[in-house]
């Protein structure tokens, strides 16, 4: 399975659950291509930091960008059980040929009333590229840097679930320092001494629903 990670803004998380994601799918046994498809290269920084913090990171890394990223994607399906892409926080390139390509796409959205306006961007770019996929992707949207407890948190999860375009899924990730503190270092936060109990359930809740919860065959 190829799985995006795609916004068109920034510091909603992306880059930080793309290589949790990377990093849960390889401990669960699985052959990971992580591919950095972002100009700022968070996911090589964080591989970096992983290969000096534990020596093997578990997955291979390669950097990829612009239109070409559709073509060598397609061209490495084969050789993985999952690929994971990185992609910058806006509308590119890179960001249309990895939802081209993809066969999932993961749109975190921060519970703020700014992050919410940009919800008819996204609807347009899902919708383009829908156009020209011969298989339609899915778009999942969810909470991410969620407040632990706000309003806010139940009044964007509404929003988000109205539109027919998107999946909206009920799986949360909070604000927490736990992810912070772990990519610092190189390690996704069940990798941690002491890991946050609560910010490892929320990702085995969300990566379970999107490695299990649909019916997509693998890459290999």
């Amino acid at each position: 399975m190829v799985i995006s990670f795609n916004s068109i803004k920034g510091g909603v998380g992306k880059s930080t659950l793309a290589v949790n994601f990377a990093a849960w799918l390889a401990k669960e046994g699985h052959d990971v291509l992580l591919v950095d498809g972002d100009e700022q290269e968070t996911a090589s920084d964080f591989t970096a930091w992983r290969e000096q913090t534990i020596g093997n990171t578990g997955y291979t890394l390669v950097n990829m960008t612009g239109a070409n990223l559709r073509k060598q994607v397609e061209q490495m399906k084969p050789k993985y059980d999952h690929i994971v892409i990185d992609t910058g926080g806006r509308d590119t390139t890179s960001q249309r040929a990895a939802l081209s390509v993809a066969d999932v796409s993961m749109i975190p959205f921060a519970p703020r009333s700014f992050d919410l306006w940009t919800i008819n961007k996204v609807i347009e770019v899902i919708d383009e590229v829908q156009a020209i996929r011969a298989e339609p992707i899915i778009p999942y949207v969810f909470l991410s840097r969620a407040d632990i407890k706000s309003a806010d948190n139940r009044e964007v999860a509404q929003a988000l679930a109205t539109y027919e375009q998107i999946t909206y899924v009920p799986y949360a990730i909070s604000n927490r320092k736990a992810f912070s503190n772990a990519a610092g270092v190189g390690l996704a936060v069940f990798e941690m001494v002491q890991p946050d109990l609560k910010a490892v359930a929320e990702i085995n809740a969300l990566f379970n629903h999107v490695l299990h919860g649909n019916h997509i065959t693998t890459g290999a």
